[in-house]
């Protein structure tokens, strides 16, 4: 793929501002947040994309006989982009106090990290804007009403239980396809500022202040969702069928998992999984359900194989018919149930 990930994006940025480091973290815990291809946003605070709504009408002609013109259609959307923000400040003094200041902070700034990627991952998912303006459009809320023109890459199991469901998503990344972006002219990803000492004010008293080492943290994001065809979620799944592989977790089950992930492969066309990088995305529920099945049943689509690793060292990845297989904790055990 020659398109840039936030990982390629880190690597052309300052190196004063210990964002390659922040990119390495975020794999941790959300791998969607190193997955995701990113383009730059051609709006100051958006992402302007045009999107064809229409083919032009083709006729059969006759000799000597003329056929009218016709032409394609095409509608402009414009995606939000959101900002995340924290900012710490550290009395002066707690941080010498070990003698090693420098890796106090460092450790309280990997809480920092910690929170601004669990965010993100979060508002990948489940942002909406009608609920929070702030918040940029997630996932759930594009792919959530099956009457809807992408109605039909909503792939419903059977589970009934209220605020006791999950989802697994079948992303496919691409400049054409899904992406995430960032504003135009601004910078990708986990921005780190170490703004060194400072005067810390009391609020409540004005007369009250104190010497602190401040540092600021920040994300300008934004997801675009360019062909809908790129995106299934398959979701209504029963989390207390988890633990005992039981109904739509069993292996022998018509309906079960395995399938419903066929399905959801076959709904996007040839031509869009050839252009971009399919993966599959779980939390850690569904992960562990599909590596049971994996290491106990005679499964030869699902596998576990050794990958190579972008940070040097191989690992083991799961997938399913050549997709990765990706862990991401940010997606619920409690959504509520897909009518």
């Amino acid at each position: 793929m020659a398109n840039l990930t936030l990982l390629d994006w880190a690597k052309r940025i300052d190196p004063n501002g210990s964002v390659a480091v922040v990119a390495a973290l975020l794999s941790q815990t959300n791998e969607i947040l190193t997955d995701c291809v990113v383009v730059q946003g051609n709006l100051p605070t958006g992402h302007r994309v045009t999107i064809s709504t229409g083919l032009p009408t083709v006729y059969y002609r006759a000799l000597n006989q003329g056929i009218a013109t016709s032409k394609s259609t095409t509608v402009q959307v414009d995606e939000n982009m959101a900002i995340t923000e924290a900012r710490s400040e550290v009395d002066i003094d707690l941080a010498m106090l070990n003698g090693n200041t420098a890796e106090f902070r460092m450790q309280e700034g990997r809480q920092f990290i910690e929170g601004m990627n669990q965010t993100v991952a979060t508002g990948m998912f489940y942002g909406n804007p009608a609920v929070e303006p702030k918040q940029f459009l997630g996932l759930t809320q594009r792919f959530s009403d099956t009457t809807a023109g992408n109605g039909q890459n909503i792939i419903k199991s059977d589970g009934l239980g209220a605020l006791a469901q999950t989802s697994v998503w079948l992303v496919c990344w691409g400049d054409n396809t899904t992406y995430c972006t960032f504003p135009k002219g601004s910078q990708a990803g986990l921005l780190h500022e170490n703004l060194g000492r400072q005067t810390s004010y009391d609020a409540g008293s004005p007369g009250l202040r104190m010497e602190v080492f401040a540092d600021r943290y920040q994300w300008k994001i934004g997801m675009v969702v360019k062909d809908w065809r790129s995106v299934v979620r398959i979701c209504n799944l029963e989390t207390a069928d988890f633990a005992a592989l039981a109904n739509d977790m069993a292996p022998t089950d018509l309906n079960n998992l395995l399938h419903l992930m066929t399905r959801a492969v076959t709904r996007v066309p040839r031509g869009v999984l050839n252009q971009s990088r399919p993966t599959f995305y779980m939390n850690q529920s569904v992960f562990a359900v599909l590596m049971r099945v994996a290491l106990e049943k005679s499964v030869a689509a699902l596998s576990i194989q050794d990958s190579a690793s972008q940070f040097g060292r191989p690992n083991q990845m799961l997938s399913f018919l050549g997709v990765p297989i990706r862990q991401c904790d940010a997606i619920l055990n409690t959504e509520a149930v897909v009518p």
